[in-house]
C-alpha cells in the first residue's frame, strides 16, 4: 500500500466515533473485498462479505484472526500434519497460525470480521493464481 493509502486507510479507521457493523456491511456488497472499520495499535479491524472460494494462500509473518459475523464459513489448511477443514458458523473465531496455508470458502455466504498487522495483503505472501472474483489488498477504507 503506497504512504498516502495507507494514511488515508488509518484516519478513516481512526475516527473516534463508533462503527456500527451492520451499516458498514450495509455499505457496500463486492465479495473478498475486506474494508478496514477500525485500528488497534498496528493492527486493522477489517470486515468483509465472503461467498464461494478465496484461494490458497499463507501469510508468512503473521497470524490470521477470524470473527464469524454472520453465515459459515469454513478453512480448509494444509500443515505438516496434513491437510483439514475448520468450520465456523456465526458467532465463533478461529486464528489460523503463522505460516499456514489456508483457503477460506462459504459455500452459502458469510460476513467476517478479520485482524491483521496494518499492510498486509488479503492474498497473503505466497498464494496460487489470484483469481477474478478476490481482491488482492490490504483492505479498502470504509465509504
Amino acid at each position: 500500500m503506497e504512504p498516502e493509502e495507507l494514511a488515508d486507510s488509518r484516519q478513516q479507521a481512526d475516527a473516534a466515533q463508533p462503527v456500527s457493523l451492520a451499516a458498514a456491511l450495509a455499505s457496500f456488497s463486492e465479495l473478498w473485498s475486506p474494508r478496514v472499520v477500525t485500528a488497534v495499535n498496528d493492527y486493522d479491524v477489517r470486515i468483509a462479505k465472503v461467498a464461494g472460494e478465496h484461494l490458497w494462500h499463507t501469510h508468512d509473518h503473521t497470524d490470521e484472526f477470524f470473527l464469524v459475523l454472520d453465515g459459515e464459513l469454513r478453512i480448509a489448511l494444509r500443515d505438516d500434519e496434513g491437510e483439514r477443514t475448520v468450520t465456523l458458523p456465526t458467532g465463533s473465531v478461529f486464528t489460523v497460525p503463522r505460516g499456514t496455508e489456508h483457503k477460506p470458502s462459504a459455500p452459502a455466504g458469510a460476513s467476517i470480521l478479520m485482524f491483521e498487522p496494518t499492510g498486509t495483503m488479503s492474498v497473503g505472501d505466497r498464494h496460487e493464481e489470484i483469481p477474478a472474483h478476490v481482491d488482492a489488498t490490504t483492505g479498502h477504507a470504509l465509504t
